[in-house]
């Protein structure tokens, strides 16, 4: 019984509180007025007389023991522990109108960015590789830049262009955060801008709420940042005084990369040749404040080796102990009342049966 617990304990303190009440209200004994007890004392005591409280008592036992049974006492089975062990991370994805860009699958120019970071960030967190139906062989080599996934990982996902979003919690849920991921769509052109500190700011806010002590912001973006009131050198700093480490990723050319532009004549859709940049030096002051590491995706392979990489430097660091089956030890207890309330009744019907 050492390693019982109760799953709804105030009933054993609503049972606590009947007992008195219900033995006051029962066992207060008839009386008859007589001139002299002279001749009372002259009766000797039976055992009836002594036992005559008997059937409240059984009553009132039954009552403790039907508190415990609601109460629901019960014992986790060793057989079904496991053990959780991981770390907490935000992935904070840049969903600009430059994330467009179709430079990151060479061979497929209908592919743009985000795109593929949906896709990659999928075999992070899951560990297997794509499934999914598609007339592209969007396919890379697992063996050499592949992930076992994060399954014991909380992850969370925030999204940000001229502002920031929190879009998925942390979560071991990682079915939905999936989905989630493949919600996410490029911003329109009433969200223009690029705010890399709003977005490292939020993921910051949201593991400071968190109890695991090991925290990792894993950042990709393929801008400047030109939107939001935070300095990304500053959400850097706030996100060092809180122990959590930042991995920036600047993903896609840093030059001209083919963009879908609707032609205004024809109103048809053409890929031009349009100057991005990506603000590296910032990235990597961030990196390096918070003790993370600054990275490099030119094509698919190589967003696919940083995120192996990422996930080889970030081992598990918290355990959590958790029981998945519980042994059930209310029947007894209810049982066991149900005998003694009948036994209770039985006796105050015959053997101790009142007149009055």
């Amino acid at each position: 019984m050492n390693n019982w617990l109760f799953e709804n304990p105030w009933w054993l303190l609503a049972g606590l509180i009947v007992i008195p009440v219900y033995y006051v209200m029962t066992a207060s004994r008839s009386t008859v007025a007589f001139p002299s007890t002279e001749i009372m004392e002259t009766i000797r005591m039976t055992w009836r007389t002594r036992l005559e409280s008997l059937p409240v008592w059984l009553t009132c036992l039954a009552i403790v023991l039907i508190a415990i049974a609601l109460a629901r006492p019960q014992s986790p089975d060793a057989t079904s522990k496991i053990s959780r062990e991981g770390i907490a991370i935000i992935m904070v994805i840049d969903r600009s109108g430059s994330m467009d860009a179709r430079d990151l699958e060479k061979d497929y120019l209908n592919v743009n960015r985000l795109e593929v970071v949906k896709d990659v960030l999928r075999q992070f967190v899951m560990g297997e590789s794509d499934s999914r139906d598609s007339d592209l062989d969007l396919s890379t080599d697992q063996d050499a830049a592949g992930t076992n996934g994060r399954l014991n990982d909380m992850i969370g996902l925030v999204t940000f262009s001229g502002f920031a979003d929190s879009v998925c919690p942390l979560t071991l849920d990682h079915g939905n955060l999936v989905s989630t991921v493949e919600e996410v769509k490029l911003a329109d052109q009433s969200e223009g801008g690029t705010a890399i500190g709003e977005g490292i700011g939020l993921a910051v806010e949201r593991l400071r709420k968190s109890k695991i002590k090991s925290k990792v912001i894993i950042l990709l973006t393929d801008g400047v940042n030109n939107a939001g009131k935070l300095d990304p050198l500053k959400a850097g700093d706030l996100a060092a005084v809180s122990n959590i480490k930042v991995y920036c990723i600047g993903a896609g050319t840093n030059g001209y990369a083919p963009i879908p532009v609707k032609n205004q004549f024809t109103g048809e859709m053409e890929l031009l040749a349009m100057q991005v940049e990506i603000d590296e030096a910032t990235l990597k002051a961030i990196s390096e404040k918070t003790g993370g590491k600054y990275f490099r995706a030119t094509d698919r392979d190589s967003l696919n080796r940083i995120y192996a990489e990422i996930d080889e430097m970030e081992q598990t660091e918290v355990s959590e102990l958790q029981f998945l089956r519980f042994e059930e030890h209310y029947h007894g207890f209810a049982f066991a009342a149900v005998l003694l309330l009948v036994a209770s009744t039985f006796l105050q019907l015959t053997v101790f049966r009142k007149l009055c």
